[in-house]
Order: C-alpha cells, then sequence, then structure tokens
C-alpha cells in the first residue's frame, strides 16, 4: 500500500464562467514554472481547451479530474501521483464553484482543496466583497484560500476591492491588460498550438500576477495549501487486449479534441498508435482501426473537401470493414456535407449519408453516457450543429442516472464497422467497451 503524499494545492473558481479563470491558472503555473518549480495542472469537467493552455504553461501533462465523468478513484489516483512529483498543483474549476452535478465545490470538498476564487471585478466596488463572502459560506466546511479582483480599473478600485474584504482573503488585484487576454471562439479557447503569440501571453500573465500578493507567495508560503491526498487503492491491471492492433488516430487543426487519458488507455491495453492529419495527408497509414476525434472541421470544411486522396483512403478502409469510432466533429466530417454558418455547402468524406448544418447556439452541453455490448463509457457533449440524415440511430446516449430514450440524448449512427455520435467519450471509464468499438469488424463480401 503506497503511502499519502502531502503538496500545496488550490482549486482556483469563480463565480461565473468568463471572470478569467484560466488566464489566472495559467499565469500561477507559468509564474511557478519559469522559476524551476514543478507545477502539475487538471481541468475540472471535460473540457479540451484550456488543458492546452494549462500544458504549456506548466510544462506537463494536463488531465481532467470529474467525479462523475473520469470517477472518483481516477482523481484521487491521478492528484496522488501528481503529489508525489510536483511542488504545486493547480486545478482549475468549470463554470461557477457550485454549477453543475457534480461541481467544483464537489471536488474541493472530496480532496481538501482550498478554493481561490477570482471575480472580475469591473463595475463593482463592495459587491466584490459580498461575492466573495457568499462564495466562501454558501455551503459549510468549503477549504479556503482567499479571493483575486480581476479586471480592475486601476489602484485606487483595487485599494475599494481590498477594504471590502477581510485581510486575510485578499490575494490581490490583477488590473485589465489587453496583453495576458487568451483569444477565444465558438467553442472556447483557440487553441494554444494555434496562437503564434501564445507564450507571450502567458508570460505577460505571469508578470501581472507576480505583483500580487498571490504572485509573490514562495513555496513556504504555499504550504499553508498544504494538502494531504491520500493514497489510491491498487487497481485492476488492465489486460493488453489491443495487443498486435495498430490504430490510426486523426490529429491536426481540424481534429484536435483528444483527452491525454484516452491515448493513455489505449497504449495500455496494447495498441499501436499512429497518428496522421486529414488536411495534410494523402492517405490512411496502415492500420487495423480508425478514430476520428472532435475539432473544429467547420473551420476547415474547404481543405476536407479538397482532399480527395485522403477521402478515398477512408472509403477503402471503411470499405474492408474495418472498425471506425467518430466523436463530434469527426463524425460531421463522415457526412455528404458540411453546411457553415454562412449557408456554404461543403462535400465531406460521404461515409455517412445526410448533411450536417452549424448553428450560432449551442445545440448539445453537458454529460453522457453510451451503453455498449460489453459496458458503459462516460463523456460528455459540446457542439454547435445539427444532422439531418435518413439513418436511424443504432443507440442513443443518455444523461447520468437515466436510461436512454428515443427522443433524447446524442444518436450512435452506424454504417458497416463505422460508428460515430456527437458523443465525446472518455476511454478509461470502460476499457471494455473501448474494445469493442476498436475490434469489432464487418464482413466484407468477396
Amino acid at each position: 500500500m503506497q503511502a499519502s503524499a502531502r503538496c500545496p494545492a488550490i482549486l482556483i473558481a469563480a463565480p461565473a464562467s468568463g471572470q478569467g479563470k484560466t488566464t489566472v491558472a495559467c499565469a500561477l503555473a507559468r509564474l511557478h514554472a519559469r522559476q524551476g518549480r514543478r507545477v502539475r495542472v487538471f481541468k475540472c469537467g471535460p473540457d479540451f481547451l484550456d488543458p492546452c493552455w494549462h500544458a504549456l504553461a506548466s510544462g506537463a501533462p494536463v488531465y481532467q479530474v470529474d467525479l462523475w465523468m473520469t470517477g472518483e478513484a481516477d482523481c484521487r489516483e491521478r492528484l496522488h501521483a501528481a503529489a508525489l512529483e510536483a511542488d504545486l498543483i493547480i486545478v482549475e474549476g468549470v463554470m461557477g464553484l457550485f454549477d453543475g452535478e457534480p461541481s467544483a465545490a464537489d471536488l474541493a470538498q472530496r480532496f481538501g482543496l482550498p478554493v481561490l476564487a477570482v471575480v472580475d471585478a469591473s463595475g463593482m466596488v463592495g459587491t466584490f466583497g459580498a461575492l466573495a463572502f457568499g462564495l466562501q459560506h454558501y455551503r459549510p466546511h468549503m477549504p479556503w484560500a482567499g479571493v483575486l479582483a480581476n479586471r480592475v480599473a486601476n489602484a485606487r478600485h483595487a485599494g475599494m476591492l481590498q477594504a471590502s474584504v477581510a485581510p486575510d482573503q485578499w490575494l490581490g488585484a490583477v488590473l485589465r491588460n489587453a496583453d495576458m487576454s487568451l483569444p477565444k471562439r465558438h467553442l472556447g479557447l483557440t487553441v494554444a498550438t494555434e496562437v503564434a503569440d501564445a507564450m507571450e501571453r502567458l508570460d505577460a500573465a505571469a508578470d501581472t500576477l507576480a505583483s500580487t500578493p498571490l504572485g509573490q507567495m514562495t513555496l513556504e508560503d504555499l504550504q499553508r495549501w498544504a494538502v494531504e491526498f491520500a493514497a489510491p487503492e491498487a487497481s485492476a491491471p488492465v489486460m493488453p487486449a489491443l495487443q498486435g492492433k495498430t490504430i490510426a488516430i486523426a490529429r491536426d487543426a481540424a481534429f484536435c479534441f483528444i483527452y491525454a487519458a484516452n491515448i493513455d488507455t489505449l497504449l495500455a491495453l496494447g495498441a499501436e498508435l499512429v497518428f496522421f492529419s486529414p488536411l495534410a495527408d494523402a492517405a490512411l497509414p496502415a492500420c487495423d482501426a480508425l478514430w476520428i476525434p472532435g475539432g473544429y472541421p467547420e473551420l476547415h470544411a474547404e481543405a476536407i473537401a479538397a482532399n480527395t486522396a485522403l477521402r478515398d483512403s477512408l472509403a477503402a478502409h471503411v470499405a474492408a470493414g474495418k472498425p471506425v469510432w467518430a466523436e463530434c466533429g469527426g463524425m460531421m466530417a463522415l457526412f455528404d456535407t458540411l453546411v457553415t454558418l454562412d449557408g456554404q455547402r461543403h462535400a465531406q468524406w460521404g461515409v455517412l449519408a445526410g448533411e450536417v448544418s452549424m448553428q450560432k447556439l449551442l445545440a448539445g452541453l453537458g454529460p453522457q453516457q453510451l451503453q455498449l455490448a460489453s459496458g458503459a463509457l462516460r463523456g460528455h457533449t459540446f457542439h454547435y450543429s445539427t444532422t439531418a440524415t435518413p439513418l436511424q440511430p443504432v443507440a442513443r446516449t443518455a444523461r447520468p442516472g437515466t436510461v436512454p430514450a428515443p427522443d433524447a440524448g446524442e444518436a450512435v449512427w452506424q454504417q458497416g464497422a463505422v460508428r460515430a455520435s456527437y458523443f465525446h467519450a472518455w476511454f478509461p471509464s470502460c476499457p471494455e467497451a473501448l474494445i469493442e468499438l476498436f475490434t469489432a469488424t464487418v464482413e466484407v463480401a468477396a
């Protein structure tokens, strides 16, 4: 049995989305990482984009922690492992502190993570103190670190905000600074690798944070937030059921929503992984199965349509009866046509009959689970498009604690050995179901 591990840790939360949690989490990670300290960052909830920035800021892999999707045991194992090697653990919350089931507050209380509240203080003075007090005391026994004012107008404004909270709660004020903002688009932050000056933005954020009480804390100061992470129970070994199988994974600017834990799980199952770019490559690599993750096909629909050689290679893979699992953006590209917001129609891969149309409003959001013959995969949905197809769903996902319904959840479409859905799967939640997805072939007539 492993021993517990002790490490300073904070959960960065806010009253709502858009307050600046990610910027502050990245700034704090970058500030300590560039001083040679070992920082591990985690993201609460099923988010692909924030972790790209966290990883760049910390220089370390970033994993999701969610009491439902990843499960308490998985959270405990990852936090304990991080505590064994890190000088500081940062967990970024999701939405507002108490939003969602489970919420960031649930995670903080389950593991004793002190909460640092980031509050957008533009347009307020005394209400800042009321918000800070409410976040701390709304639920009894909330572990608490303090409050940071964000987007503050000037030093005078900062002084008034500081006066509204107890002295031991104040962790500083971050003035408005366009240089430290992280660019956004319709699904959230822009992927860090697509932003040419990403590191410069992170350094600007770190420099700004360095002038606050939070940013001036030494490793010795951070010990006030030390958390004892209990050792996880020994987990059952994963059998290498995919040994000898090669899985090709689409990965480029159009298909980039990949959990690090999903890659780890495929490797643990014994699969050999090869990556390719549907935008740039003329053919699939030699493989037994294919995974096309989510991303932004709508931003690259013209390039996808132009790469007819890749389309033909994919068609040959499908015709051979080899498995394909496509999630959200990956699924969108499998249909005949993709219609962008401006009404432009782009031919896609034509594996599934029908078309996908982008919408201005969110069309799907929240935790979901997919029941397969060999078990249930947990995950989530988040998309701004809708499908129109003559195909009938072979299955539907369901929200936690419910059963699939004909008019609810995300449809799973199937054509031969191709399965596709808006559902994003968290692979570690059910390796058995994963094996089913990547080994279920169909017989092809000679």
